[in-house]
């Protein structure tokens, strides 16, 4: 296994399902271990997790539970057995993230349930039951990530999709077992102000995922300055993953490169 890429202080990570499709998914793998980059996943339940483990690669994250939402009773035993079999999911490749949204999701990102409006009670279930999947991570010794989405093109009608609706959640239950997987590429369509966002979430990020909008490709491919971003993150202290999740616009050792670049600005 070749060594984790950092950049000054960040590690890089970048996205199996996406990168490398051309090639089976333990070879994706394989081939970013190869070069450098930290390894993400998402539905663990299609892989073979042992071929996964003995490519020997790192990895950073996976998706941490199969069904279930946070807000109905139903939806919240779904996502509470299915976050725990996530665990010891992990447990066979060592991802130390698992990834949360804030409701379950079918095969093409559409909420299973879609809700425009939340209540104030469902806020304050939402916040219950991820004090319970913390508690999990906790016992497990693992971190929980709830991710942010945009309703506006990915995933219309997901509710607490908002980077301020998931840095909300995840202050509110404050365990360092329920941290955010701030992804900037939802951010830019939802929110923008994106330096301004992540020097307010800094102490709740558990890790920073990328891709440039529109198209959703590696950096350098529309309209994010994430040279600018990179630096501002070395000037704020992060130290911890910076992920790819993204599409290749031409070729994945294009992007790899281009991602590279755009973070160099860190180092030390």
């Amino acid at each position: 296994m070749s060594a984790t890429t950092r950049t000054g202080r960040l590690t890089l990570a970048a996205s199996a399902e996406m990168l490398f499709t051309e090639l089976p998914f333990v070879e994706r793998v394989r081939a970013l271990d190869e070069r450098g980059f930290q390894v993400e996943i998402w539905d663990w339940t299609a892989k073979d997790l042992d071929a996964l483990a003995a490519t020997g690669a790192t990895f950073s994250s996976m998706t941490g539970y199969v069904t279930g939402n946070p807000t109905d009773d139903d939806g919240i035993a779904e996502l509470l057995a299915t976050a725990e079999q996530s665990l010891r999911a992990a447990e066979v490749i060592d991802s130390p993230r698992l990834n949360l949204h804030g409701t379950g999701l079918d095969g093409k990102g559409l909420p299973v349930i879609p809700r425009e409006v939340v209540s104030p009670a469902d806020w304050l279930t939402a916040a219950k039951t991820l004090e319970r999947v913390a508690a999990f991570g906790e016992r497990y010794g693992r971190v929980f990530t709830l991710e942010n989405l945009n309703t506006a093109v990915d995933h219309p009608g997901a509710p607490f999709a908002r980077a301020a609706d998931t840095l909300a959640l995840v202050a509110a239950v404050d365990s360092p077992h329920l941290r955010l997987n701030l992804d900037l590429y939802h951010a830019q369509i939802g929110e923008g102000n994106l330096i301004d966002l992540v020097e307010r979430a800094l102490p709740f990020i558990g890790e920073i995922q990328v891709a440039d909008v529109p198209g959703r490709c590696e950096p350098g491919t529309g309209e994010i300055a994430y040279p600018a971003i990179a630096a501002a993150l070395r000037r704020i202290g992060y130290t911890g993953v910076v992920g790819l999740e993204g599409w290749a616009r031409d070729s994945t050792e294009d992007a790899l490169a281009a991602f590279r670049a755009a973070f160099e600005v860190t180092a030390v």
